[in-house]
């Protein structure tokens, strides 16, 4: 299973300020590092807006 940030993401930092590895890049969406995700949850626990999901 990966992480990923859909297009729901309105670029609020809370995902990347919460991984603890720094794989969250910013953006207009942000994108996750699938070679540096460790699978923790937290960006998807932080996300105000339901936009990570895990596929």
């Amino acid at each position: 299973m990966a992480y990923r940030i859909t297009d729901e993401c309105v670029a609020c930092g809370s995902c990347k300020d919460g991984c603890p590895v720094d794989a969250i890049s910013e953006g207009d969406i942000y994108s996750i590092d699938q070679d540096l995700c460790i699978e923790c949850g937290a960006c998807e626990a932080g996300c105000p807006t339901g936009a990570i999901v895990n596929e």
